[in-house]
């Protein structure tokens, strides 16, 4: 099973979902797991939106094991609608995220009708991705910030946690990010190369230095092909840009 995933945790279906991305299809399993993540999230919701648990129910502790096939045989365009507008609404969810919940949806209920032949008809199959406009960049306010930082998760959840606190904190680039080095930060202060190969000095604030010591303790030491890098990914070597992108997404 896909590592971070309890089997215990999910119903049979998914799992079998899951293990059908990354062995069949081929995906990684930073991409399986945003799958896993944005499945959950529906089937909680499902579970509300059905009536299977009461309304007051903590969204974060809703079990998702027991929930059979029957249940998402019931499952109609118009509950796909309702659940689009519950993460725009109520977990404040960008376009681009909708986005990328649209196309999970629609890979899984593709799976179930098509593949595991689990259900006679996709309800997916007419549902819209949102148009994505690109705009000025939006901030978090404090809320939100504190929402992203506990959602943070997986096998990599102190380097990922330590990433996204020096985002929210120094605002540093991205290019700038996977630069740091492990000499970069010195007497509480964050060293960083930006554009131009100017030098800047950042301070770095009690957050920021509790995240990367958390982040250090558990850091990889043998064989680890950039060994200056402070910041590595799964194969021990310098974290990419489009692996710091994509882990964010995971986390929205």
């Amino acid at each position: 099973m896909i590592k971070n995933i309890n089997d215990k945790n999910i119903p049979s279906f998914l799992k079998d979902y899951l293990n059908y991305m990354q062995t069949i299809k081929g995906k990684s399993t930073n991409t399986v797991l945003v799958y896993f993540y944005d499945l959950r999230v529906f089937l909680r919701f499902l579970k509300l939106h059905k009536n299977t648990i009461p309304k007051s129910a903590e969204f974060e502790k809703i079990d998702i094991s027991d929930i059979d096939i029957s249940l998402i045989k019931t499952v109609t365009l118009s509950d796909l609608y309702a659940y689009m507008s519950f993460v725009s609404n109520q977990r404040s969810n960008s376009a681009y995220a909708r986005a990328r919940k649209v196309a999970s949806l629609k890979s899984f209920f593709n799976y179930l009708t098509h593949k595991a032949k689990l259900i006679d008809k996709n309800p997916a199959s007419e549902l819209e991705s949102p148009k994505i406009v690109k705009r000025l960049p939006r901030y978090l306010n404090i809320d939100e910030s504190k929402q992203l930082l506990t959602s943070v998760e997986g096998e990599h959840s102190a380097r990922d946690y330590a990433i996204l606190t020096l985002f929210l904190n120094c605002g540093i680039r991205l290019s700038e990010l996977v630069g740091i080095n492990l000499n970069s930060i010195r007497n509480n202060t964050l060293t960083v190369i930006g554009k131009g190969d100017k030098e800047r000095i950042i301070p770095l604030n009690s957050a920021c230095i509790a995240a990367i010591d958390a982040y250090r303790k558990v850091r990889p030491v043998d064989g680890v092909k950039d060994k200056k890098a402070l910041f590595l990914s799964e194969r021990k070597q310098r974290i990419s840009k489009a692996t710091v992108q994509h882990l964010s997404l995971i986390h929205i």
